[in-house]
């Protein structure tokens, strides 16, 4: 069934490629067709999440070739869902690379299984792992409209009506959508993180044990913690939040990958290649 995962990343290409002629036109019938190729991308996508699923009775995240495939997924279903709810098809430019990019680290990196698939069963463990990758996923596209919110509001305090004025959509809009992003986002990040310490006293027999996975989760969550505390009692909206946006996502992808490649830990043999 790798077909389907070939078919599917020809489909996020090809809608991907339809993003960014949408981008250069601003033609609606453009992003339609590209919606439409990226969508049957996602489709094909879901089929083989669902195959493989079905197949070795939990989600198909035992290794980092597994690992990337599934985050690639999760992202194409969160662009779809975010399009859906808030209608900034511009995003695709940033969602569309980055599902690219983690379905070619899945195709380049080997196919191995180092995991004890017993572990990965469970109610606990499959709900960590849903909210984890769906809630990382929201995060990213809340960074990404804070890197469009950066790109027009540069423009216009350069009082510019150039290329990115007149495509990106207003600030208000981008704004809207990095806070909307962030609060499903972080909500999912901490469901992850609850059901992964209750997973952890049943498999490790302890909530906490300071593993680098951890420690960075919680710096990763208290980060997120702090920026909406301080947008909902201080107010802070705008540069500051899109910002912020980013410097998490930075630390999530060192949680992400970074940890799991650079340090030891009881969380690596679940993304060692």
């Amino acid at each position: 069934m790798d077909w389907l995962l070939k078919l599917s990343f020809l489909g996020y290409l090809a809608g991907s490629a339809g993003f960014a002629a949408y981008f250069a036109t601003n033609r609606q019938a453009v992003f339609r067709a590209g919606q439409g190729l990226f969508g049957a991308g996602a489709a094909l996508h879901t089929a083989f999440v669902l195959w493989a699923w079905a197949g070795a009775g939990y989600p198909p995240v035992n290794g980092l070739k597994e690992t990337l495939f599934f985050a690639a997924w999760a992202m194409a279903l969160a662009f779809e869902l975010v399009d859906l709810r808030y209608g900034l098809r511009v995003l695709g430019v940033v969602a569309g690379p980055a599902v690219i990019a983690l379905m070619a680290a899945g195709f380049l990196v080997p196919g191995t299984a180092p995991a004890d698939p017993q572990l990965l069963g469970g109610v606990w463990m499959l709900t960590h792992v849903m909210s984890l990758f769906f809630g990382y996923a929201a995060l990213f596209l809340a960074a990404g409209a804070g890197a469009l919110y950066l790109l027009q509001e540069r423009s216009i305090k350069r009082k510019s009506h150039g290329f990115f004025f007149r495509r990106l959509p207003s600030l208000d809009n981008l704004d809207r959508m990095n806070h909307g992003c962030l609060a499903v986002g972080f909500t999912l990040l901490t469901l992850g993180l609850i059901t992964g310490a209750v997973y952890a006293q049943a498999v490790w027999v302890r909530w906490w044990s300071w593993d680098p996975k951890e420690v960075w989760s919680a710096i990763t969550w208290l980060t997120y913690a702090a920026l909406l505390h301080e947008r909902l009692a201080v107010g802070w909206r705008g540069r500051r939040a899109a910002v912020l946006s980013i410097l998490g996502l930075v630390l999530i992808l060192f949680t992400f990958l970074g940890v799991n490649l650079l340090l030891e830990g009881h969380h690596g043999p679940f993304t060692r290649i």
